[in-house]
């Protein structure tokens, strides 16, 4: 059976430090103080083309090379797509690996300072003992 995105993503992203989940525009928004993730619900054909996905703050030039590399995995957003965010879709065997390491990417970059340090350092130690 396969694994419901919201659900996955929603373990992805409240496993951050400081994390919540808050409801807007009727989905799914995760925030750290700033949005850092936005669930796009399928039946918002305006929003998501009728696939799941996820929207997730991208850093400067990224989400031009990923949408042009793989238009079939990423996507430009509407709205903040023309400030660099990055839209996923969550469909078709999407890589968690490869999501929940955007995820992370994203929350680095709107986490206030102290939380953002928190999650290094977590990376690092987890780096560590797989070595």
């Amino acid at each position: 059976m396969p694994t419901d995105p919201l659900k996955k993503l929603r373990a992805i992203c409240l496993a951050l430090p400081g994390a919540t989940e808050v409801l807007a525009w009727e989905t799914s928004t995760f925030r750290v103080g700033k949005i850092f993730a936005m669930y796009a619900v399928p039946s918002d054909q305006k929003h998501s083309k009728g696939r799941p996905g996820v929207w997730l703050k991208a850093a400067p030039g990224n989400q031009e090379l990923m949408v042009r590399d793989r238009p079939e995995r990423f996507y430009v957003p509407p709205y903040v797509g023309t400030s660099g965010w990055i839209g996923i879709y969550l469909d078709k065997r999407p890589a968690w690996k490869e999501v929940e390491m955007l995820v992370r990417e994203s929350y680095a970059l709107v986490a206030p300072k102290k939380l953002s340090k928190t999650e290094d350092g977590r990376r690092k130690a987890k780096k560590k003992g797989r070595s």
